[in-house]
């Protein structure tokens, strides 16, 4: 993958660029099983003339299979394998850092709220959060390198708005709290911002962060990434190149503002939906689906894009005290429509070009 994709897009950008890694759970199991696993790994990672800050700990197992949709979601955090997987990412994220470097892990909100919880699930979700933060706390003391996990909030999930969010860390806290272990959560555990995942919820980025960080949760890692928006609903037309998007890979969860601000809400994007839906949808200002698409593109088609609120959002994390880590996400491009024979790797240059860009305060952001 280092070969396939990472070089390629570092050969395509005119500065240097960080990888975020990715590894499922069995091929982490195979890394911690051969002979200087992490070694061998950071030194291939450094050969290439690459660095590695931050990894993906979210998708336990295959995130590329044919039907991956709300398996994404388990392990949940009550699970003993999701703590074990994740400190084993830490582990791995410690060797791959400079001295003294710090590294983020993004993970999933808790669970998915579609799926059977029992009333035991948060108090075991804290527990093994506070166990992680002190393990973490452990391997610092050990090798000078501070990881701190990003719990990324989702649509559809335990955690997925704001002030979700904002309550989840004040309960978590006060779990932290009762063993005395409260200053180390709070270093170790934050908070990963999806933009995309966000903006779907039609949240204000500008908003959202300073809510977020005034409740005092570290933002560890941002995912700079968009969403769909269809802008005109009850255009026929418009709907059918939204209808594009439908796949049966991922969730596209699709929420809807109509006039007098409610919001409407689909757990999954479907021919149905854009051809035939209810009277409510097509009355609607604009629909956003969960659908990661290029972070360089106003307009795809037919539909637009959430590009406005990553200006927003980016600009909000600028003006952080402390940056966070800042990670493009598009992770679609095999079942992104009409990508079909495009270079992954270019697009992906053209993303981090773009990315740089906004950040830099051109393309109008």
């Amino acid at each position: 993958m280092l070969d396939t994709f990472a070089v390629p897009v570092r050969d395509g950008c005119p500065f240097p660029i960080g990888v975020g890694l990715w590894l499922p759970a069995a091929a982490l199991l195979e890394l911690q099983q051969t002979p200087a696993g992490g070694r061998r790994l950071a030194a291939a990672v450094a050969e290439r003339g690459l660095v590695c800050h931050t990894m993906n700990a979210f998708p336990h197992g295959d995130f590329h299979g044919e039907s991956v949709k709300d398996r994404v979601y388990r392990p949940t955090w009550a699970e003993q394998s999701r703590l074990d997987y994740t400190l084993g990412c830490g582990e791995l994220l410690a060797e791959l850092l400079p001295a003294g470097g710090v590294g983020s892990i993004s993970t999933l909100p808790l669970g998915f709220k579609g799926h059977d919880h029992g009333p035991a699930f948060e108090a075991a979700a804290e527990a093994r959060l506070v166990e992680l933060a002190v393990a973490w706390h452990r391997l610092r003391e050990r090798t000078g390198r501070t990881i701190r996990l990003a719990i990324e909030p989702e649509p559809f999930c335990l955690v997925e708005t704001t002030a979700e969010a904002i309550a989840f860390f004040a309960r978590l806290w006060r779990a932290a709290a009762e063993s005395g272990a409260e200053a180390i959560v709070r270093e170790h555990v934050g908070l990963c911002y999806d933009v995309c995942h966000q903006a779907v919820e039609f949240e204000d980025a500008g908003a959202a962060i300073a809510r977020l960080t005034g409740a005092g949760i570290r933002i560890n890692k941002v995912q700079v990434s968009c969403a769909i928006e269809l802008d005109h609903p009850a255009d026929p037309g418009a709907r059918a190149g939204l209808a594009r998007f439908v796949e049966p890979r991922y969730l596209h969860q699709t929420f809807a503002r109509r006039p007098d601000g409610t919001i409407l809400r689909l757990v999954d994007l479907t021919s149905a939906q854009c051809h035939e839906p209810a009277a409510d949808w097509l009355g609607a200002a604009a629909w956003r689906v969960h659908f990661h698409v290029p972070v360089d593109a106003e307009r795809l088609g037919d539909v637009g894009t959430t590009r406005g609120e990553l200006r927003r959002a980016l600009a909000a994390v600028m003006r952080l005290p402390e940056i966070p880590h800042l990670e493009v996400e598009t992770y679609t491009w095999p079942v992104l429509p009409g990508s079909e024979g495009t270079g992954i790797a270019a697009g992906l240059a053209r993303e981090l070009i773009a990315t740089a860009d906004l950040l830099a305060g051109g393309g109008g952001g």
